[in-house]
């Protein structure tokens, strides 16, 4: 599963009808993570009456082993208008490993249920467009083991060819662990059986992300 989660975060707000909503948002790969991000807006504004949250977590703990994890409170807001509009925010974007939370103070006029939801929804939206995001997509991981007079030329073969390289270690013999996006398996294994000449045979050691930063 291909998903988006941030780089670092973000924060944004806005006013309605002189209520003021500051929403943060930042990377949760945890529930545990997700608890400190709210606790944290907690402390720092803790004169605020509402603190609504949304997460989707677990998302890359092992790569397809787990669903995700998802959550939404309102925080004393009439239910269904605050975390769950939220949550619809970071899944319609494809966000995963990701938390957000919208501190309300209030401003002595009520938004109604509509108007919350508008309100707790545009906050999102706003800070994750002050947001970096990462696109994150699984691979697989293979290691190739070669004397080590050839591995020099082996590794940089492989780079040449866009693989990434997670690791060498030399021991008796060179092992380089290859990062492969699943699509490109078997042009791996063809790779190596050409560059070695058959000698070599890679092996499934395991799985991983590959994180793009988007502009």
């Amino acid at each position: 599963m291909t998903y988006l989660t941030m780089q670092h975060a973000a924060a944004a707000e806005i006013e309605v009808k002189k209520s003021r909503f500051l929403a943060v948002i930042d990377r949760a790969p945890t529930e545990s993570d997700a608890a400190a991000v709210l606790a944290a807006q907690r402390r720092l504004h803790h004169a605020a009456r509402h603190h609504c949250s949304a997460f989707i977590v677990g998302c890359g703990s092992v790569v397809g082993s787990t669903d995700p994890i998802e959550r939404a409170d309102d925080d004393g807001e009439p239910a269904g208008t605050a975390g769950t509009p939220m949550l619809d925010v970071l899944r319609g974007r494809g966000l995963g490993d990701v938390v957000a939370v919208v501190t309300r103070y209030f401003g002595g006029t009520l938004l109604g249920a509509g108007g919350l939801v508008r309100a707790y929804s545009d906050a999102v939206t706003a800070a994750l467009e002050a947001a970096v995001l990462i696109r994150r997509r699984p691979a697989l991981l293979w290691a190739v083991i070669v004397d080590h007079g050839p591995a020099a030329q082996l590794e940089s073969g492989i780079r040449a060819k866009g693989f990434g390289i997670e690791r060498v270690e030399y021991a008796e013999r060179a092992e380089v662990t290859v990062i492969v996006d699943a699509d490109r398996e078997q042009a791996f294994i063809e790779l190596i059986a050409v560059a070695t000449s058959g000698v070599a045979r890679p092996r499934l050691v395991g799985r991983t992300w590959v994180d793009e930063v988007l502009g």
